[in-house]
């Protein structure tokens, strides 16, 4: 599948929506913004549950949408699988059972996808025979995401997914999206008001804001743009994509991106596995000359690439280029920029310290 394409409008009086974005035909993308930003709406859209106005989707060559034709394919006719905030499990029907209720309704010639591995990969075979009031919170969504994906849809819908579960829960299933991520190659949107959710999962991002596309594109280079930076309420940051390079007996994980070395305090993952750094720029140091006998374990060199000012008054955010073209963001007193005199172009030594990355 090529791409997605959206253009959706709607005047409630108290809430207007105007967007107009493409997104790619894979990967997990992200609806990223504060709550009333028009993220669920533009959601629902897509899956055919709301009809919006002068609106138009289309998601390969199939249009879905195209009120300027008179065009609307209902949601029931639409192939797609919607996860939504609450796992909404039948609970008369066991875990097995639900799964089936939705594998029953698709003909046999469209199914796509095999119950016992969507099984094992969401890990709930153990699950099966219990009612849904026997679940977790996590272990209910799991089981509403595979239920979802046994539609065999062309697309996956998820609704703030992880929003009704505690954070140990969160902790729980986010593996298990990201083994979604690996294994499946539907197209995933993904709607959430969390960074670190966000950051953790989406390859491509767009941002709403009071009903409009602020911006879009690949996480990784909206994160270290600095035009965008106070959109991120956690604070900025820069993402480290790699894989696991060494683990040491010394109780440190290695990852190498961009033929860049990262410590990380352990994390307790095979060699060669994928992995996703996160390095707030508050937790990124400075230097001019080479840091020695240095606690900090990961020391950069690289240069001033540009200089704006911080989200608090007093600050700098301070955008370094390293090897290999990866970008790094720091955040610095104005008081310390001016100290190292730092200009475009300075050549510069960066640290993180090893238990500050995510």
């Amino acid at each position: 599948m090529s791409q997605l394409q959206a253009s959706f409008q709607v005047d409630r009086g108290d809430f207007q929506l105007d967007v107009d974005f493409i997104l790619p035909g894979k990967g997990i993308t992200a609806l990223f913004g504060p709550s009333g930003s028009g993220k669920t709406s533009c959601l629902r859209a897509i899956a055919g549950l709301e009809r919006l106005p002068n609106s138009f989707f289309q998601i390969g060559d199939k249009v879905w949408q195209d009120e300027s034709k008179g065009i609307f394919i209902p949601a029931n006719q639409r192939e797609i699988g919607y996860v939504f905030q609450e796992a909404s499990l039948f609970p008369h029907l066991n875990v097995q059972q639900n799964l089936e209720f939705g594998l029953n309704r698709l003909a046999k010639e469209k199914r796509k996808i095999e119950p016992d591995s969507v099984i094992v990969l969401l890990g709930i075979g153990p699950l099966l025979s219990r009612p849904p009031a026997a679940l977790s919170g996590g272990e209910r969504q799991r089981v509403a995401i595979a239920r979802a994906l046994l539609r065999s849809p062309q697309l996956l819908l998820m609704d703030e997914p992880l929003s009704a579960l505690d954070q140990r829960l969160k902790r729980e299933i986010l593996p298990y999206l990201e083994g979604l991520h690996r294994e499946l190659s539907i197209p995933v949107i993904y709607v959430s008001h969390a960074a670190d959710e966000v950051v953790r999962l989406a390859d491509h991002i767009v941002m709403l804001d009071q009903g409009k596309h602020i911006c879009s594109g690949a996480i990784s280079e909206i994160m270290v743009d600095p035009r965008f930076a106070e959109l991120f309420a956690d604070g900025a940051s820069t993402l480290f994509e790699g894989r696991v390079t060494a683990q040491h007996e010394d109780l440190m994980t290695e990852v190498t991106a961009n033929e860049l070395t990262l410590r990380l305090t352990p994390r307790p993952l095979p060699l060669e596995s994928p992995i996703r750094c996160r390095l707030y720029a508050s937790d990124v140091s400075l230097c001019t000359q080479k840091p020695s006998h240095s606690s900090i374990l990961n020391i950069f060199q690289g240069q001033v690439l540009r200089i704006d000012a911080g989200q608090q008054k007093g600050e700098s955010l301070v955008t370094l280029e390293l090897a290999k073209g990866q970008k790094l963001l720091a955040q610095i007193s104005n008081y310390s920029l001016n100290r190292l005199q730092l200009k475009l172009g300075t050549p510069i030594w960066a640290q993180v310290k090893s238990v500050a990355v995510l």
